[in-house]
């Protein structure tokens, strides 16, 4: 049995199975490696979407940096066998600058970026991380750093914008009213989860609070907006104003729908509301859809 130097990194590898490398016959520069994805000839269809998925990179949203979580994808040609998937994360480092920046005017470069690594006429990119915001209490002021949860949605077709999106999840408290109707006292309440996924206007010029506008359509009509500190004198109003706002799921979504029809800059909107009930096994939902 081969005996190996174990006071070394490269016996004890050894002594554990490891093996010395194989001389190969095949290239090793990339010049003269053969490029399957790049074979040109008819494969039949042209594909629409075809790329990556679970990218995580750094962000910007607003200003604070997170982590997003990235899924890229581009066209390809009828006469190419497949995309260089190497090509998604250049462009990605073209553009990224101690973080890539959460903003349409930033991913609609990171995007022709893309198309022109790519050599291809349409590219997409969906991305979702954690926007942070400073929260105030109701009644003490007290500021904290509130979250919710993003997701943006973006494509091209050439210079064209064929979708452009926003998604919004975030908690509210939701109490009862039919509890409130046949209890004596009290009412339950429960953590509600709303989720906002609203189709922009792609030729419109966005105000820069679209995100809060939003936000508040979504918590300004529940029981009461959840906080990150509440000292005893905001605890009374957030209960009380829950007591004074009772919602089912089916109260919740219209009321939002109500508000967001309204905004000029959007082109619809779907909302689902889930209930994470504090007295059943199961939770409630309810969702609805609206285009203009």
């Amino acid at each position: 049995m081969t005996e190996f130097d174990l006071s070394t990194r490269e016996g004890r590898w050894k002594h554990f199975g490891s093996v010395d490398p194989i001389k190969g016959t095949k290239p090793t520069t990339k010049d003269e490696m053969t490029d399957l994805q790049s074979t040109h000839k008819n494969f039949l269809f042209e594909i629409e979407e075809v790329g990556i998925k679970n990218l995580v990179y750094p962000v910007w949203i607003d200003q604070y940096q997170t982590a997003g979580n990235f899924s890229f994808s581009t066209s390809l040609n009828k006469d190419e066998k497949g995309i260089n998937m190497s090509r998604i994360l250049e462009s990605v480092e073209a553009e990224y600058d101690n973080g890539i920046r959460l903003e349409f005017d930033a991913l609609t470069q990171l995007l022709n970026q893309l198309k022109s690594r790519m050599k291809q006429h349409s590219a997409g990119v969906d991305v979702s991380g954690k926007w942070f915001f400073n929260r105030y209490s109701p009644v003490t002021q007290m500021k904290a750093v509130g979250n919710a949860d993003v997701t943006y949605g973006l494509a091209l077709d050439n210079e064209a914008v064929t979708r452009k999106e926003i998604t919004i999840e975030a908690a509210v408290t939701t109490l009862c009213p039919c509890s409130k109707e046949i209890s004596e006292y009290s009412a339950h309440n429960q953590r509600g989860i709303i989720t906002v996924k609203a189709y922009l206007d792609k030729t419109a010029t966005l105000p820069e609070d679209y995100k809060e506008v939003i936000l508040d359509a979504m918590e300004a009509n529940a029981s009461s907006m959840l906080y990150p500190i509440l000292k005893r004198p905001d605890e009374k109003r957030v209960t009380e104003r829950a007591y004074e706002n009772p919602r089912f799921v089916e109260d919740l979504i219209r009321l939002i729908a109500a508000d967001l029809v309204e905004v000029s800059w959007l082109e619809g909107f779907d909302i689902e509301c889930r209930n994470e009930e504090s007295i059943h096994q199961h939770d409630a939902f309810a969702k609805l859809k609206y285009r203009k």
